[in-house]
């Protein structure tokens, strides 16, 4: 029986593919003189036909992206929006590469047929992977591999780990113990981590130590020697990013290099150029949207329409950002209604429920719609479309030292942080986010972002 995470469920998923994709491909040629009546498209005699090579190289072509973007590790992607943004870049990066072997070889065939390919080919692997989904979901005696995790260790770290594996919510990742021991005057016991991966029967076992428990590592990892689990050591690498973090030859010897520039100066140069292009873009096909949102807040509560703020932007300047005013006029005088700190002291200014937001102004944050007048800044070069969170100054005030590393890239109109609970999230959690961000930056990882982006609005989860 196929298991979601298993090897033959991922041969299976390559099948498929390749069966949709040439499936897409035939079927594009039988609609193809349908469309001889539209404006503009050349009229072609039925049937359509197509060399056999296509159907044999657009199916590998796909096969071989869709495999560089690891959509057949179903381990990778736990959750759909991730799966599916991931899908989304390798589909199109696929598309432009069938479109390059029929330029170079096969030009005579429809432009029109070949749009339609793509059409039938994006809904289609879409959503036989919507379906296997569903089938496994309500399938549930079906068996599976389940991770099961056993968390070992102490301090912020340890709650850092356990909270973002208990906040994924997966089916197929479950934290099953906790090895911890918090009042400071023991040790963590090697022999009852062993006991609890036996009776849990564990997995996963995860290693979250602050720096100076490294001396446990030894005997925590000979003890689940014999022992059929996985060990992972998670890093708190948050303390130690201030830039890019890159492996490095040192006299022979392999050191990281905890300085190295977060974006190098071919990197900005490419991703301003990305910002004005998409930007400038995004903002001329937006005027419609931003046309009714400017209009039905002028009808609710009447002017100002825009709110401008001053944000923290790159390396700590201040800026005004632009949104659509999605409160009342008095908001910021209301800020005590619903600014509070947690049990650790950290400041939370946003909840579900706040006062403050209008009736336009909660639909327009449900899909993210207050934040099209930042494309704005990112044609000004004060924000990107990618990377951390614009922070208020106030806020900044408040921020522990490894918070302010985040500052070391400008800021974005969404980002790590976005297409990961968005703000169901506590502020100071966003941090670590945007460290992530730079630790890990790359022009792909800016483009799945965006993909990424598009899916958790068109979701509405987490937005208020």
């Amino acid at each position: 029986m196929l298991r979601r995470f298993s090897i033959n469920f991922a041969v299976f998923s390559m099948l498929a593919d390749m069966l949709v994709v040439g499936c897409s491909l035939w079927l594009a040629a039988v609609v193809r003189p349908a469309l001889n009546t539209w404006p503009y498209i050349e009229v072609m005699s039925t049937p359509v036909r197509l060399p056999l090579t296509l159907y044999v190289v657009f199916p590998l072509v796909f096969l071989v992206v869709l495999s560089g973007f690891a959509i057949y590790d179903g381990r990778k992607f736990l959750r759909i929006v991730d799966e599916f943004a991931a899908l989304s870049l390798a589909i199109v990066v696929a598309s432009i590469s069938v479109a390059g072997v029929l330029y170079l070889s096969f030009r005579d065939v429809s432009r029109a047929l070949f749009l339609v390919f793509l059409l039938f080919s994006f809904a289609s692997l879409f959503l036989w992977r919507g379906i296997a989904r569903l089938i496994f979901r309500n399938h549930k005696d079906w068996p599976d591999e389940t991770r099961l995790a056993v968390i070992v260790g102490k301090g912020p770290l340890r709650e850092k780990v356990q909270e973002r594996i208990e906040g994924m919510q997966s089916e197929n990742l479950k934290l099953v113990g906790v090895i911890s021991d918090e009042s400071g005057g023991g040790e963590i016991n090697v022999d009852s981590i062993e006991r609890l991966v036996v009776d849990s029967m564990a997995t996963d076992v995860i290693i979250a130590l602050p720096h100076s428990r490294y001396d446990c590592l030894r005997a925590i990892v000979g003890g689940l020697e014999d022992l059929p689990v996985h060990v992972w050591v998670a890093l708190g690498f948050f303390d130690l990013a201030l830039y890019q973090t890159a492996l490095e030859d040192f006299a022979g010897i392999p050191m990281l290099d905890l300085r190295a520039l977060a974006l190098s100066d071919v990197q900005r140069l490419i991703k301003r150029a990305f910002d004005i292009l998409i930007g400038g873009l995004a903002l001329l096909l937006a005027l419609p949207l931003i046309t009714l949102s400017a209009l039905a807040i002028l009808l609710e509560d009447g002017r100002p329409v825009l709110f401008r703020q001053q944000r923290a932007g790159e390396n700590g300047r201040t800026f005004t950002m632009f949104k659509f005013r999605t409160m009342v006029k008095d908001a910021e005088q209301m800020r005590h209604l619903v600014e509070h700190r947690d049990e650790a002291g950290n400041l939370i200014h946003k909840t579900k429920d706040d006062p403050r937001v209008t009736r336009v102004g909660r639909f327009l944050r449900r899909y993210s719609l207050d934040e099209l007048p930042q494309l704005i800044n990112v044609l000004l070069g004060t924000m990107s479309l990618v990377g951390p969170r614009p922070e208020l100054p106030y806020l900044v005030e408040q921020y522990q030292p490894w918070q302010r590393k985040r500052f070391v890239v400008p800021p974005g109109l969404t980002g790590w942080w976005q297409v990961n609970g968005r703000s169901e999230r506590a502020m100071h959690l966003h941090t670590e986010d945007d460290l992530y961000y730079i630790q890990n930056y790359s022009f792909w990882l800016d483009i799945l972002i965006l993909i990424r982006t598009a899916w958790v609005v068109l979701i509405g989860r987490g937005s208020y």
